[in-house]
């Protein structure tokens, strides 16, 4: 009976408040999470995560040793890419991050030659200031969403920000460097030391708080750094 009620009342909501496909706004079919099939089929993929990360390698070039880079698709202004991203960043929708981050991890295990030499997935930190006005941390909820798929450990407190910042989205690489320069510390040692960390974060721009991360990261005693992003500009 319980369960006959608990049926009749998710139909009647679906019905009242249906829910939309983030990127065409089209009422979503049971079988479609997020995106419709359309939609999802259109997302333009960069190919990094089946091992050709040149490009985007080159983007810490000179700056900090990182080994791999894959991204899942290739970020533009208007696309769906960014609706599917500022969905997760800003619509409090964690479970739209992890739904992602599943994906991803299907992605990765299916076609990334290097992530089973991954020891460990970081989120980017979130300062505690936006964590509290956020309420989740969306690199967080996607490294979880790729752990639940890939079995690798997830780690939340090796890494940590220790100073509040204001939005990067408006600056150029230097402004986004001195943003984030000193930012971060790994608070416990023991996590990452000897190890290969991937660092996971939404989406990859000019690598200046990724690469913050990585410099720190090294300098507490990690064998390798990689990055895991959904997304990634050229």
């Amino acid at each position: 009976m319980f369960r006959f009620v608990s049926e009749l009342l998710s139909d009647f909501f679906d019905l009242v408040y249906p829910t939309i496909c983030l990127g065409c706004q089209k009422t979503l079919e049971t079988t479609e999470p997020l995106l419709c099939v359309s939609c999802r089929m259109s997302l333009p993929e960069t190919q990094t995560h089946r091992g050709n990360d040149s490009e985007l390698i080159n983007k810490f070039a000179g700056k900090v040793k990182v080994e791999h880079v894959a991204a899942r698709y290739r970020y533009s202004k208007g696309s769906v890419v960014q609706k599917l991203i500022h969905a997760i960043k800003y619509k409090d929708q964690p479970e739209a991050a992890i739904q992602v981050g599943q994906w991803f991890g299907h992605t990765l295990k299916a076609e990334c030659p290097w992530i089973e030499d991954v020891d460990v997935l970081i989120g980017v930190p979130l300062h505690k200031k936006r964590l509290r006005q956020r309420g989740y941390n969306q690199a967080d909820c996607i490294a979880q969403g790729i752990a639940e798929v890939t079995q690798l450990p997830v780690s939340t407190s090796a890494l940590v920000r220790t100073r509040f910042q204001g939005s990067q989205t408006r600056k150029n690489r230097l402004q986004r460097w001195l943003n984030v320069e000193t930012v971060f510390r790994v608070a416990d040692p023991k996590q990452i030391i000897g190890k290969h960390v991937a660092i996971v974060d939404d989406v990859l721009t000019t690598g200046a708080t990724i690469e913050s991360c990585a410099i720190e990261l090294h300098k507490a005693g990690c064998r390798s750094v990689s990055v895991l992003t959904i997304a990634a500009t050229r």
